[in-house]
């Protein structure tokens, strides 16, 4: 019985002093990133950065490329578009040097254009199909020249601006000797002879 009581205590005291006598637990191992891993986060975030910068200033650039073209594109194209419609022809009846209203809506949108462009100066040729003589179809042409610039001048245009020419019969726009081919010799042409043409964009 008294053996028992002494060895109780005496094994609780040799496991006390066996865990007394051990190394302390280690730490625990640390959760967290490293300096040098957050160093690496902080080089990755400035160069994310320095990217996406780069590429909204590409993005930016290309934009900015891709619309100057656009609108040159679409100047280059008013541009031919004025160019057609003042040189543009128009026609006349047979032995008239009136102006027809197809060729007064015609006159009207050059009339436009001119206004737009003060520095434009048209050469206005006149011409006639191949009935009447030369000297007839000569001044006839030159009627139909200077009606045109009449035309013009009535909307305040200068005179100055166009140079009327007559070449009567000599130079039809089509051959033969119908009322097809007539009526497409009875005209004016035009041609610009100088200024510049600025579609106002």
């Amino acid at each position: 019985m008294t053996h028992r009581r002494l060895v109780v205590p005496v094994l609780v005291a040799s496991i006390f002093a066996i865990a007394c006598g051990q190394d302390p637990p280690p730490p625990p191992e640390p959760t967290g990133p490293t300096a040098e891993e957050l160093e690496q986060m902080r080089q990755d975030s400035i160069r994310a950065a320095r990217e996406a910068e780069e590429a909204r200033r590409r993005a930016e650039e290309e934009a900015r490329r891709r619309a100057e073209a656009e609108a040159a594109a679409a100047r280059e194209r008013a541009i031919a578009a004025a160019r057609r419609t003042l040189t543009e022809t128009v026609y006349f009846d047979y032995d008239e040097s009136e102006i027809r209203p197809d060729a007064e809506q015609m006159l009207r949108q050059k009339v436009e254009i001119l206004r737009g462009n003060p520095s434009l100066r048209l050469s206005v040729q006149g011409h006639a199909d191949e009935r009447g003589s030369t000297e007839y179809n000569l001044a006839l042409g030159t009627r139909r020249a200077e009606a045109v610039r009449q035309f013009f001048t009535s909307f305040g245009l200068e005179a100055s601006r166009f140079s009327i020419t007559s070449y009567g019969e000599e130079r039809p726009a089509a051959q033969g000797s119908d009322e097809q081919a007539w009526a497409r010799n009875r005209r004016a042409e035009f041609s610009i002879t100088g200024g510049t043409i600025d579609p106002g964009m």
